[in-house]
């Protein structure tokens, strides 16, 4: 039986939250992995995309674990988005109540740890970056790197045993728990095989290519979209027609 605050009762936590917040269907099993606030591979991420990516120590002094988990959505909610189509309305509801259920896991994570006397802090979902250059200071996607949770893909995603499709969280715990193994493997069909650029091809505005990401665009084109997409009272600055399109959008390939 695992011991309070282990890594199986945060995981068995985390899966049976998401499938008591899931009554349309949209997500499958989560996955959770776990970091060392100390590895080395934070200060790469900082080297390649630049010092405004903070480490965890600067979110939140007292990380020893940094916990990143992931939502897979599913196959009906993903294929519903694919195609040159307007975004669909169900993938923008779900990113709407994704966002909100991963606040909640965080919140939840936080009351969990801290009963137990182990403090522990959470980061918001999305809209955590600058207005002006559009980048973050923190990056759930690098940190479900570290973690364990896949491999960065053509498509500017981490892809993993589940695919790229969903939604990511982290949480800052003050308790030091055992890192997760990185896989090896290639998730990513182009760099397994060169073959294939099916979420190139899909991104509306181009803004995938091999020169890299153009986040610029991919905004424009997420701000466009927002006026068709009155959800829940606010409009909603969705796309992800590059992360529904290819074969690694679901499972690995």
């Amino acid at each position: 039986m695992s011991m309070p605050g282990s890594k199986d009762e945060i995981k068995s936590f985390i899966v049976r939250t998401v499938a008591g917040a899931d009554p349309g269907g949209w997500y499958r099993t989560p996955l959770a992995g776990f970091s060392s606030a100390d590895d080395p591979l934070f200060e790469e991420i900082i080297r390649i995309v630049g010092d405004h990516h903070l480490r965890p120590r600067d979110v939140w002094p007292g990380v020893r674990t940094v916990l990143s988990f992931f939502i897979p959505f599913s196959g009906t909610l993903v294929r519903g988005n694919r195609g040159r189509g307007p975004v669909s309305r169900d993938w923008g509801l779900s990113y709407v109540r994704t966002n909100a259920l991963i606040g909640r896991l965080g919140r939840d994570l936080i009351q969990m740890a801290g009963a137990r006397g182990h403090p522990a802090a959470a980061i918001p979902a999305t809209h955590n970056f600058d207005s002006d250059t559009l980048r973050s200071a923190w990056s759930h996607r690098s940190a479900a790197l570290v973690a364990g949770l896949g491999r960065f893909g053509l498509n500017n995603m981490l892809i993993g045993p589940s695919g790229c499709a969903g939604r990511y969280g982290t949480v800052f715990l003050s308790s030091r728990l055992e890192p997760d193994p990185r896989p090896e493997e290639e998730f990513c069909l182009y760099f397994k095989s060169g073959q294939c650029r099916a979420c190139l091809a899909a991104c509306p505005v181009g803004a995938l290519g091999a020169e890299g990401f153009d986040r610029f665009k991919c905004y424009a084109r997420l701000k466009e979209n927002s006026a068709g997409l009155n959800i829940e009272g606010r409009q909603v600055d969705v796309c992800g027609k590059c992360v529904v399109s290819g074969p690694c959008a679901l499972k690995s390939a």
